[in-house]
């Protein structure tokens, strides 16, 4: 389904390689058959602003977006599991899942990394889809609505999801629950974290980074990668990702 590398692409760390792919992620767009005209438009505009911004600009906003705090992180059970163990079992086992569909993964991601999970959806059946997508249903409306709350214009994106998955979310009920929460992005609470994770340092004596430390999560990240390959026929349309994006 190539929507759904459409909506990889434009979650993923912007390049230039992502700009100079407008006329196709465009044209994928306005041929599909399964987004509404106005979800469509919603989607050609967040991709002219991807496409045609500066692109330091549109890479100090993702970062800012997406690695700073837990709230709007495009790890997804992140927001299941947080740094418990069963994150790492629910990895492993979504890893298998990749691997039995001719799936190895050969960038520096882990598995549940949104737009890579997105990217693996794209070559399964339909029905596959849509059961994926039910199953994160929760995750991603609750994406959309603190994105849509952030004024940032990623929330489209998961919007779309939402769409093909054909899941009716309580949008009232969403913007109740988000606006109650305590952001996690600002000064104030990195803050908070920075000190936190000193107090575990000295905790585990010595330990260079403890497991519920959000300030050190790319690290991690690109500690437990695992080296991976897409097969041949995944490669399709499969365009270079970013590694190290700390």
């Amino acid at each position: 389904m190539q929507l759904l590398k459409v909506l990889a692409r434009v979650l993923e760390y912007p390049t230039e390689e992502l700009q100079a792919s407008k006329d196709a992620l465009v044209a994928a767009v306005l041929e599909d058959s399964r987004l509404p005209r106005q979800s469509k438009q919603h989607l050609l505009t967040c991709l002219d602003r991807l496409c045609d911004g500066d692109l330091l600009d549109l890479q100090e906003e993702y970062v800012g977006t997406f690695d700073k705090g837990r709230a709007t992180s495009l790890l997804l059970f992140e927001h299941v599991h947080g740094e418990s163990r069963d994150r790492g079992q629910a990895m492993v086992d979504l890893m298998e899942e990749y691997r039995r569909n001719g799936l190895e993964l050969d960038a520096r991601e882990l598995p549940d990394y949104l737009p890579l999970f997105l990217e693996y959806l794209s070559t399964r059946p339909w029905d596959d889809i849509q059961n994926w997508l039910e199953d994160i249903h929760h995750i991603l409306g609750l994406l959309a609505e603190r994105l849509f709350q952030r004024q940032s214009h990623y929330h489209v994106a998961m919007d779309a999801l939402l769409t093909v998955a054909g899941r009716q979310v309580d949008r009232q009920e969403l913007a109740k629950i988000v606006a109650s929460e305590e952001r996690d992005d600002t000064p104030e609470a990195l803050d908070k974290v920075w000190e936190e994770e000193m107090v575990k340092f000295v905790d585990d004596q010595g330990s260079s980074c403890s497991t519920g430390s959000v300030v050190g999560q790319r690290r991690r990240e690109l500690e437990q990668t695992q080296t991976i390959h897409l097969s041949d026929k995944l490669m399709v349309d499969a365009s270079p990702r970013q590694a190290g994006r700390a």
